[in-house]
């Protein structure tokens, strides 16, 4: 029987998907009446990763790892750095302009609004820098004296 340090040792962190030809013997045991418990000690694989392949046997008729939910993403990790680079070149430019450089530099097909989605998420967003009023030559000259009092 394996000690518990060892066998903690070897389960802590967050470890790799199972294989398929792990999770065979898993269901073999399982239909073999073996218990979890047993079945976990057997194969050097945590109690609850037994349970959780037991479980989606029974609910889904098969083992094997289903293909992730939802939409793939448009961008790729090369295209967002470029996207952030282009940005950060001149703020000025506005979502149409982005999106044609995308497309020349990177072969990516993308729509303004996918562009304003992508930038909103890296902390760029599109707002009117506050209005300031001008200053005037009377204003000026009644500044100057204030500012140098208060210069020290």
């Amino acid at each position: 029987m394996q000690t518990a340090s060892t066998n903690i040792g070897e389960r802590m962190g967050r470890s790799q998907e199972l294989s398929d030809s792990k999770r065979g013997p898993v269901i073999g045991g399982h239909l073999g009446n073996k218990s979890i418990r047993d079945i976990s000690w057997l194969l050097n694989i945590p109690r609850s990763t037994v349970s959780g392949i037991i479980t989606k046997w029974k609910q889904l008729g098969t083992a094997a790892t289903q293909p992730p939910s939802g939409r793939p993403r448009h961008m790729t990790g090369r295209g967002q750095r470029m996207l952030k680079r282009t940005v950060r070149r001149s703020r000025q430019l506005s979502a149409e302009p982005i999106a044609k450089d995308l497309q020349t530099w990177c072969g990516l097909q993308m729509s303004p609004t996918t562009v304003r989605r992508e930038l909103h998420g890296m902390g760029f967003h599109g707002r009117a820098a506050a209005s300031k009023p001008s200053i005037i030559k009377c204003n000026a000259k009644r500044r100057m004296p204030w500012c140098k009092a208060r210069r020290h």
